[in-house]
């Protein structure tokens, strides 16, 4: 199975970036914004067809909450985006359960 972890960390000015781990081979890269992880993690993927079969999400102990808010924030606009770009969703939409 081809599986990546991408680690969100605080930086040393206030920020935060992404640490992309390749756990098949070890390798490593630094992503600054999800620009540069969305780019990175597409390269590494290639190495295996293009197939990854999952990306585990971990964050530090001390990741600032407003890092985490600001990262939510960007990736549900990626997803409207790419959603929007091919007239499908990408996510599961979870239905309500009927009451007995």
């Amino acid at each position: 199975m081809v599986i990546f972890e991408a680690t969100i960390k605080n930086d040393t000015i206030g920020g935060w970036f992404i640490e992309l781990k390749d756990m098949m081979d070890g390798r490593m890269e630094v992503c600054k914004d999800l620009d540069e992880f969305e780019e990175k993690i597409e390269q590494m993927g290639d190495d295996y067809g293009g197939h990854i079969d999952e990306v585990r999400w971990l964050k530090d102990e001390d990741l600032h909450p407003s890092a985490m808010d600001e990262i939510r924030t960007l990736m549900a606009e990626k997803r409207a985006k790419i959603e929007e770009e091919r007239g499908d969703f990408i996510t599961p939409v979870a239905t309500p359960k009927e009451e007995n």
